[in-house]
């Protein structure tokens, strides 16, 4: 299925999978992409060493067309650009708006820049700045996330635009695909999705913890990090929004402990980057060190298999998802579900 997304970036179908932290790694990655998918590293929860590493890694396993997923923020965003750029990746996408700069530099180094949005404001800002195209989020999404539904906000910023959108949040089979390409869309981003996957190195039991899930058990908090973030309800989570702003406190700074050696950061660049986005939000200051430390949150569940102590991000669909396929399959059977989607429609409106 060819649509103005996949010429631009180069996949066989119109299918992102997002970068997820802790979970995007090679591995999947290179699945997605061989699976006919653009695949997208999340470099956050790496290393700069780690990052060259991977991509590397990543080009060894598949020689299909694969991204890689920045902090616009993060102090060593220049270092983790010069590693795109390096090392030939074909698509840079971004979680928050990156700087007109930051996107010419891409631009001019032959990379296409993809930022995620969750307003039709921001889409017009970055599309000004010279973006390939954009990633749009609704509220059903995983993660940080806003308070608009996909169905309103994603032809929204179809009409505000004139570069490839991409759809996000509430995607999960071939209907999904065709419901966005029908609203304008140039294709769907998945993330619940693919962590659901046996290509995912996601732990079998936080897996089994996810399919278990009913869409009741998905939940918005802003106990975390002080911004809504779509998650499964988890005893951490219980915890965190029972807790008073003391006890937040110490749980925050033991987290961020962790995340500093494990990330190598300094206190003074973590702090920076909790306060990038405490900008303009009333956060208190254990928000704004968990905010900086989110990440080591999500390790605990998603490398170490702690559901009763981690961050389990997660989308609404994760309430409907009952499978563990593989990349490829998965691609092929949403790729056979929008086919057959469009047929039974245009058998509905054939004259009788």
């Amino acid at each position: 299925m060819e649509t103005a997304f996949t010429r631009l970036v180069g996949v066989r179908h119109p299918i992102v999978q997002t970068g997820m932290g802790w979970v995007a790694g090679p591995r999947l990655v290179s699945a997605a992409a061989e699976a006919g998918a653009l695949g997208v590293l999340a470099s956050a929860t790496m290393t700069v060493d780690g990052l060259r590493a991977a991509v590397r890694e990543v080009r060894s396993r598949t020689t299909a067309p694969f991204g890689v997923n920045l902090r616009a923020d993060a102090a060593d965003a220049g270092d983790r650009v010069r590693i795109i750029l390096d090392e030939g990746v074909r698509v840079a996408s971004f979680a928050l708006a990156p700087s007109a700069e930051l996107i010419a530099e891409l631009k001019e180094g032959g990379v296409v820049v993809v930022p995620s949005v969750g307003a039709r404001r921001h889409a017009e800002k970055v599309a000004a700045w010279g973006a390939d195209a954009v990633i749009v989020q609704g509220g059903e999404g995983g993660g940080h996330t806003g308070d608009v539904a996909t169905t309103v906000l994603l032809p929204q910023v179809v009409d505000a635009v004139d570069i490839p959108v991409v759809a996000a949040g509430g995607f999960f089979d071939g209907r999904g695909l065709v419901a966005a390409l029908a609203y304008g869309a140039a294709g769907v981003a998945m993330g619940t999705r693919f962590l659901l996957t046996s290509d995912s190195p996601v732990p079998d039991a936080v897996k089994a913890r996810y399919l278990a899930a009913t869409v009741r058990d998905v939940t918005v908090t802003r106990a975390v990090d002080g911004l809504p973030h779509r998650m499964l309800r988890t005893a951490l989570v219980d915890a965190l929004e029972d807790a008073g702003r003391a006890g937040a406190l110490v749980r925050a700074v033991r987290h961020a402990a962790g995340f500093r050696r494990l990330s190598g950061l300094g206190w003074r660049e973590m702090v920076r980057d909790g306060l990038a986005l405490r900008h303009g939000k009333d956060l208190t200051w254990s928000q704004v060190l968990l905010a900086a430390n989110t990440p080591m949150m999500l390790r605990s569940a998603m490398v170490e298999g702690r559901t009763d102590a981690g961050v389990m991000a997660a989308g609404q669909v994760a309430g409907v998802i009952d499978d563990l396929p593989s990349c490829a399959e998965l691609v092929a059977r949403i790729m056979k579900e929008a086919q057959d989607t469009v047929l039974a429609v245009n058998r509905l409106g054939a004259p009788r």
